[in-house]
């Protein structure tokens, strides 16, 4: 039976490997660009661009709260299947939008809703099979996430140069939702002869979701998942452009870089995938508030590295990697602490609204690093912002995360 509820890890792994294809949009936004601008002659702006991916992010967390309640009423598997419609359906019809606003209905819309539907299924799933050790078992279920664009970023540069980008983007829509409507299948709670079988399933306690919001610490912990995901998905939302606005420091022509700056994405998203179980070992063992400091000052180090290092594709490289980790690591630091600090008998629904502060961080982030590259000129001035939210976000941890169920 121990070994039996692997199939519940893997089947999650799978699932999230075609969840995080939402963050291969760095690169899919380059194609996109030149697609509009040159098949339909518009003149788009970086903040034009941002709103697709800002979008499907919001989606993806604004839908969770309501996901989490679908998962304990109908079972994870019905509610995955239905995301799977969605996630595969955002895709395919991405490929008859004309401008950054019809993506952002077809693509941004429908994909975060797809997304949220379903991340949140595997979750809840390996929270009832693996109580002891939940950080490991969650890093290890979205790692799949975090790895995802270090395989779809080579991908859709090479359909898109092999089939054009609108065949692409429907071949990319009906894989998805095939493999995810197939591992959706192997999502289910354990019974209550399974749970106690497998001697893991001990405690479902846990308070309802209007008890958390009254708690300290719920406040204290959506404050730091908001700020992590503020910075760590401007990271990823801007990672590649970034990436070419270093080269022109160096002296380096776009059409020499932009390849190799797509190879970048596979040590971007293996940071990410790695962070994740990573992350969810350490707050096994370190618990949530050391954890997140050491989370948070690596992100101040990563900040500091390319801020007074504009112009070196190494330094470039290191942090960016940083950052990719720690939003990898705070997907498996949030999910544990919120079943550690607010139990598990609601935790779909209790996760669902911390998860909030992932589509408020996509929001606000995106929406700024937009402006300052327009205002600007470049993505650079972004950083010393993100480096005030990174302080205040340390002293936080040290005030509210705390693991004191009376607070």
């Amino acid at each position: 039976m121990k070994n039996y509820r692997w199939i519940f890890i893997i089947s999650g792994l799978v699932i999230n490997l075609c969840l995080g294809s939402i963050y291969s949009y760095s690169v899919l936004q380059i194609h996109l660009k030149k697609f509009f601008e040159n098949v339909y002659g518009l003149k788009i702006s970086a903040t034009e661009m941002q709103i697709p991916f800002l979008l499907s992010l919001a989606l993806f967390s604004f839908s969770m709260p309501l996901a989490g309640r679908l998962i304990e009423r109908f079972s994870p598997r019905k509610v995955s299947i239905v995301g799977a419609i969605f996630l595969g359906s955002g895709w395919f019809l991405a490929s008859f939008a004309k401008s950054p606003l019809e993506l952002a209905i077809l693509y941004g819309i429908i994909v975060g809703l797809g997304v949220g539907i379903i991340y949140n299924c595997p979750l809840s799933v390996v929270t009832r099979w693996f109580i002891q050790n939940r950080g490991l078992a969650i890093g290890l279920t979205v790692l799949g996430f975090g790895l995802s664009p270090a395989l779809l970023s080579p991908i859709i540069d090479l359909l898109v140069y092999t089939y054009g980008l609108q065949k692409s983007l429907k071949l990319i829509g009906v894989t998805l939702f095939l493999v995810v409507l197939t591992f959706s299948y192997f999502l289910r709670f354990p019974d209550k002869n399974e749970s106690q079988n497998v001697n893991q399933f001990q405690e479902v306690g846990g308070i309802s979701t209007s008890q958390m919001l009254k708690k300290h610490s719920f406040y204290g912990l959506w404050i730091c998942f908001f700020t992590m995901n503020f910075i760590g998905l401007i990271a990823i939302g801007i990672s590649k452009p970034m990436g070419l606005e270093v080269a022109r420091n160096c002296g380096i022509p776009e059409q020499e870089i932009s390849n190799t700056l797509t190879l970048f994405m596979i040590p971007f998203a293996l940071s990410n995938g790695i962070g994740r179980p990573l992350f969810g070992f350490l707050t096994d063992k370190f618990k949530p508030k050391t954890t997140a400091t050491l989370s948070f000052l690596s992100i101040l180090v990563a900040i500091g590295l390319i801020y007074f290092n504009d112009s070196s594709l190494l330094a470039y490289g290191i942090s960016f990697s940083i950052f990719w980790m720690n939003l990898g690591g705070w997907m498996a630091i949030a999910p544990t602490t919120t079943s550690m600090f607010f139990g598990l008998k609601n935790y779909s629904s209790n996760y669902g609204v911390v998860f909030t502060a992932y589509g408020v961080g996509a929001i606000l982030g995106n929406l700024t690093v937009g402006i300052v590259k327009d205002i600007t000129g470049s993505f650079i001035n972004v950083f010393p912002i993100l480096s005030i939210l990174i302080i205040m976000a340390i002293i936080i941890v040290q005030l509210y995360l705390n693991f004191n169920f009376t607070k």
